[in-house]
């Protein structure tokens, strides 16, 4: 992924580019001294450095450490080794950046040119490369002495001073290879070696660390593969035949969108790389907006061999008529469909004269009190990283160093062939971030845009740039504050901003925002002591097309909603899983945080509560992994607080950040329900484990045709492992429940669409008193331009006002 230029614009409009600066370091001659983390300065070149000089230096060396450069200049070779370690070569690429296409290219064909014969390397197919995130300490190194903003206070203090390693571990890639003829897969390690130097746009060179084959699984699906099964279907001659039956005989009509087909018995083993495809007509092969998932072909069962691109089973098991072709189900301009388009809307622009209010430094954000680095993976999507606060004299404040989310899982609710077996895993079965939309072709964002791209393998191994791929933006999100003295009639109101960064991306039918929102503050009300600033929000907006059902003529389904004749959507669940690995006020290498439940009580009657109102908050900690399985309840208010367990804020409470979940229930299906063998970390709401490097995935890492069950979170939190004070992971489950409506009132017309108006669910991370200040009031006032303030034209009326 790769910072590409600021875009000033009122939506999305073509402007000039701006190159990112690089920050490097200014080298002086300052002593500074130190011991390097054990068991990760093996392969560094670490040079001792006088202590005499340290004192007498150090101040000197952080004052004049960095400053930006357009240009990383070559080292002298004469450089001395005393003072501040001069780096023989000049670190490019922080230990988080994703990987750049050079280096995906390396990986690619590091792992290919370690094919034992020819035949394995043509088999070869790369469905992931993505950087091997180092571990934690390597990262805190790499932000305290070789990146801005250069915070050497993120280490501990040592006797003598620290020492500096002249470089950084080599970053390293990890890469998952399907091999289509032995229907194998293997997990790679690649270590990437920088040869030159960053001025000539670095070189690099591979080196395999380790290959290791994973039995019994099969790794997400890709869309050469979806193309592929989909032109496997059309040239079947029975399918031709079956179609026939139904009126059509023009296969560009038919859209087959292949579905992995889970685990629902030892047919479904991962021995055979399998798709059961789902079947659609549109009835205009000249347009590309037609709605075709409004016409699904029902009666048709496809089982396709995707190792080999192979129909396997078919049956042609019921005939059902295909719903009557409607133009206004198109998602064309309205007069294209024999509808019209609303005009009553004035335009609205965001306007930002000076700029945005954010820095970027290549991934690395920093806005108001706020800094972190973003990321990206081709499962994921979008990863932000090492999330910090700036909280006045006590400076920066870490909050966590990961998060994103991790999995989701959409299972239907109707038990009639083909729904049953619909559930869907879209990021580990397809990877939610490859799926990711540039945004060149449609931004929803507006304001001063900063972009990033993204870049990925493709299937065989080439390397693919998805432009746009993240925004970043700021928006205005209304009032923060406000107060008027009913006495003086005096008012006062603070506005509030926030920093949003986002990408979208399509698994089929469906649509997906992820949106990670910054506050500048928040008030935090319910049981809290005082004010504090630095709220986070997670949220997710669902858009695109519904998956639909046909009916019979005069059918109505129980497990549906009949949206149009012969139409009806099956009730189905989003649930989408955050990852969020924790560190408030932890710096690297410390453990200090636990979980809190949070329950609102009502006072039992007595000589407590003689007047009956009173109620109150009680806490209670959740020591273990089996007792942090909880659920929401929201009689009872129920929110948990990750905090503290040796930092207090001025009024000596515990400082830490509340968890408050957004809508949400459990799964509704019942306890043996097949989805649920892969999906046993949905039986619960939130989960809380101590961080472990390699339990990433809630249902695994394969989750494609995965027959051991409750593999993943269900199995690790089986240890039981303490969590009283320690290095705290959050597991959120966070569903959306869907009993579609009849009809949608739609921005072009009034008319029964199968489009899917937009859906939201969200969580919050709010500041739980770990800030000093009353920070709503120190945002300050917007300047107010009258002559801004637009008058109401002559013209208008009440009446013009829709």
């Amino acid at each position: 992924m790769a910072a590409t230029a600021e875009k000033a614009t009122s939506c999305c409009i073509d402007n000039k580019s701006v190159s990112p600066r690089r920050e490097a370091a200014a080298v002086s001659s300052v002593a500074v001294a130190v011991a390097a983390a054990p068991g990760v300065v093996q392969d560094w070149t670490v040079t001792t450095t006088d202590s005499r000089d340290d004192q007498q230096h150090k101040r000197a060396s952080m004052a004049t450490l960095i400053r930006p450069v357009d240009s990383l200049p070559e080292p002298p070779t004469n450089a001395s080794t005393k003072g501040i370690q001069i780096m023989t070569k000049a670190q490019t690429s922080h230990p988080l950046d994703p990987l750049s296409a050079a280096e995906i290219s390396v990986a690619v064909g590091t792992v290919r040119a370690a094919g034992a014969t020819a035949e394995v390397r043509d088999s070869m197919r790369f469905v992931e490369v993505v950087l091997l995130e180092p571990d934690k300490h390597v990262v805190a190194l790499a932000d305290a002495y070789f990146f801005p903003p250069f915070q050497p206070s993120l280490l501990p203090k040592t006797k003598g001073g620290p020492v500096i390693p002249s470089k950084l571990p080599p970053r390293r890639a990890r890469l998952v290879v399907y091999n289509k003829r032995s229907n194998e897969t293997s997990i790679w390690v690649v270590e990437l070696s920088e040869v030159h130097a960053a001025t000539r746009g670095g070189h690099h060179r591979g080196k395999v660390i380790s290959s290791q084959v994973v039995p019994d699984v099969q790794p997400p699906m890709d869309a050469v593969e979806y193309a592929e099964c989909e032109a496997a279907v059309k040239d079947f001659p029975p399918f031709r035949e079956a179609m026939k039956k139904r009126g059509i005989e023009d296969m560009d009509l038919v859209m087959v969108d292949p579905w992995c087909v889970g685990y629902h018995s030892d047919a479904d083993s991962p021995s055979r790389r399998l798709a059961k495809p789902l079947i659609f007509c549109r009835t205009e092969s000249d347009c590309p907006l037609e709605n075709g998932y409004a016409r699904p072909v029902e009666g048709i069962y496809v089982l396709v061999d995707m190792q080999n691109m192979v129909v396997v089973e078919f049956e042609d098991r019921k005939l059902v008529p295909l719903p009557p072709a409607d133009p206004l189900r198109n998602y064309t301009p309205g007069e294209t469909r024999g509808g019209v388009d609303r005009s009553d809307v004035k335009p609205l622009q965001i306007i930002q004269p000076e700029g945005p209010s954010f820095r970027v430094n290549g991934h690395f954000i920093q806005w108001q009190k706020w800094n972190f680095r973003i990321g990206f993976t081709s499962r994921e999507g979008l990863v932000i990283y090492s999330v910090a606060y700036i909280d006045g004299s006590r400076g920066r404040r870490p909050v966590a160093h990961r998060l994103s989310f991790v999995e989701m899982v959409v299972p239907y609710g109707d038990p009639n062939e083909p729904h049953y077996r619909k559930n869907a895993f879209d990021a580990g079965e397809d990877g939610l971030g490859k799926n990711a939309h540039s945004l060149k072709k449609g931004c929803d964002c507006l304001g001063y845009i900063k972009y990033f791209d993204a870049h990925f393998t493709n299937f065989t191994g080439g390397v693919e740039t998805i432009e746009n791929c993240v925004c970043l933006h700021e928006e205005d999100h209304g009032i923060l504050w406000k107060h008027q003295d009913w006495r003086t009639g005096l008012a006062e109101v603070r506005r509030s901003r926030r920093l949003t960064v986002s990408f979208i991306c399509t698994v089929a039918n469906y649509e997906y925002g992820f949106f990670w929102h910054f506050y500048q503050a928040n008030l935090i009300s319910l049981c809290l002591k005082q004010i504090s600033d630095g709220k986070i929000e997670a949220e997710v907006k669902l858009t695109g097309i519904l998956s639909l059902g046909a009916l019979q003529p005069g059918v109505s389904r129980k497990y549906g909603t009949t949206i149009a004749p012969g139409l009806y959507a099956p009730v189905h669940q989003h649930f989408f899983v955050a990852r969020m690995d924790m560190a408030v006020d932890c710096k690297p290498g410390e453990a200090f945080n636990q979980v809190v439940e949070v329950d609102v009580k009502i006072e039992e009657p007595g000589k407590n509560n003689v007047h009956n109102n009173a109620f109150y908050a009680e806490e209670k900690l959740l020591r273990s992994e089996m007792q942090a399985m909880r659920d929401c309840n929201p009689l009872s208010a129920r929110h948990w607080i990750i905090r503290n367990t040796r930092t207090v804020n001025r009024t000596g409470q515990l400082t830490g950040y509340k968890l408050v979940p957004g809508s949400n229930c459990l799964p509704l299906a019942g306890s043996e329900a097949k989805f649920l063998r892969r999906a046993a970390f949905l039986k619960h709401n939130l989960w809380v484990t101590p961080y472990a490097h390699d339990e990433i995935y809630p249902g695994g890492e394969f989750p494609n045709q995965n027959p051991r069950v409750g593999e993943g979170l269900a199995t690790w939190v089986k240890q039981n492992r303490p969590l009283e004070e320690t290095d705290i992971v959050l597991w959120l489950v966070s569903p959306l429940f869907f009993l579609h409506r009849s009809h949608f009132i739609c921005f072009h017309a009034f008319a029964n669409l199968e489009i899917l108006a937009l859906e939201t669910n969200s969580f919050e991370l709010q500041n739980y008193g770990a800030s000093n200040h009353q920070c709503p009031l120190c945002v300050g006032t917007y300047p107010v331009d009258s002559e801004s303030l637009a008058s109401e034209p002559e013209s208008a009326s009440s009446n013009d006002i829709k």
